[in-house]
């Protein structure tokens, strides 16, 4: 991504937001770690959190707030595109209460780091509750649905969330965790498998109201820091052909469904085509380093004793896994006004303006 984009991005945002004459109501954001908030924190026997140092060392008075960054991440950037302060805030963490009728209600945030389409991504045999899978993601949001109708009525909590985002950042838990495993499933085999899968949560979400989604695919995962251990210092090319399968196959799944369902708007994020040209060309983009995490180098797990760097703008990659505040912000808004190279067939920016 050549450096220009980087620059001219907030003046972009700005004026679209000038621009528009819609009001999103709500968001609501659904996932892994790319976009969790702090949801883990409220599962007592979950072993994959952030709600410790150096995370959140760029965020508001340094909070660890469960959030695998050194400050916001895309959820946060999204939301602040849209008119909000950052990402609502974790549905575990209002103790069953969303306090829809005490305040005025802007949405939920579900992801879960660690959780993936499959419910049994992120689990292990003697911790049930690692993670919230995307499964229990979709019945939560349901939980809200009904919130919403004993609040509002049937027909306003209905055009409530007509007008809401629906953001999906999900998958590659999923695709580590197959490559990994120890009969892995072919990827002819088992890109198809999560796209059914993947639908079923969609028409799911449909069923009580969703209508707007704004779908993150999977990133070239093969590049992160904990890949590239394994594969001499290189990208594993295996995940990251399964990456771009998944794009493929998530483009022919919306098209359809959105070809059965009228009502239904979209835009999928090409994550891939978003991080792939910076890690081969970071000469062209803001960042020096695209290979190495600034939490632990890449080769430790980001805790208090791990390694930081300070040039944290300079780093592409926060820990072994995940973004910076930086790359974060860069994702969000090629999300938010990049062209069809990185989302079709409009971009999020234009989901607020799309009519049901």
């Amino acid at each position: 991504m050549a450096k220009g984009l980087a620059f001219v991005a907030l003046s972009l945002i700005i004026g679209v937001l000038q621009s528009s004459n819609a009001e999103v109501p709500a968001i609501f954001i659904l996932g892994d770690s790319t976009v969790d908030v702090g949801t883990n924190n409220y599962l007592p026997d979950s072993n994959i959190t952030a709600n410790f140092l150096h995370n959140g060392v760029d965020f508001p008075f340094q909070r660890a707030t469960g959030r695998f960054s050194n400050g916001l991440n895309t959820a946060d950037f999204l939301a602040k595109y849209f008119g909000f302060k950052r990402s609502p805030v974790s549905f575990l963490s209002l103790n069953g209460t969303l306090a829809i009728k005490k305040r005025k209600f802007r949405g939920v945030n579900f992801a879960s780091a660690g959780s993936g389409l499959l419910d049994i991504t992120g689990q292990t045999s003697t911790q049930k509750a690692n993670v919230v899978p995307m499964g229990e993601q979709v019945y939560q949001f349901s939980m809200v649905y009904n919130d919403l109708v004993a609040s509002k009525g049937t027909s306003e909590a209905q055009n409530f969330l007509a007008k809401s985002l629906i953001f999906i950042s999900v998958g590659s838990n999923d695709i580590v965790g197959n490559h990994y495993s120890k009969n892995p499933i072919p990827k002819e085999q088992f890109i198809p498998n999560l796209a059914v899968v993947y639908e079923k949560h969609l028409r799911n979400l449909i069923s009580v109201g969703a209508r707007k989604f704004g779908i993150i695919s999977v990133p070239p995962v093969g590049c992160c820091p904990s890949q590239r251990v394994s594969a001499n210092g290189e990208c594993l090319k295996e995940l990251n052909d399964q990456a771009e399968a998944f794009f493929s196959t998530m483009d022919t799944l919306m098209r359809n469904l959105s070809y059965e369902n009228k009502d239904i708007k979209y835009s999928l994020g090409n994550a891939f085509n978003i991080t792939k040209p910076i890690i081969d060309n970071p000469q062209n983009s803001s960042f020096t380093d695209v290979k190495n995490a600034c939490c632990g180098n890449g080769t430790l797990p980001c805790t208090p004793l791990a390694s930081l760097c300070s040039n944290r703008h300079k780093y592409l990659f926060w820990d072994m896994f995940h973004p910076t505040q930086d790359a974060s912000r860069l994702a969000a808004s090629i999300l938010f006004i990049g062209d069809s190279r990185f989302a079709t067939p409009i971009n999020f920016s234009q989901l607020e303006e799309a009519k049901n």
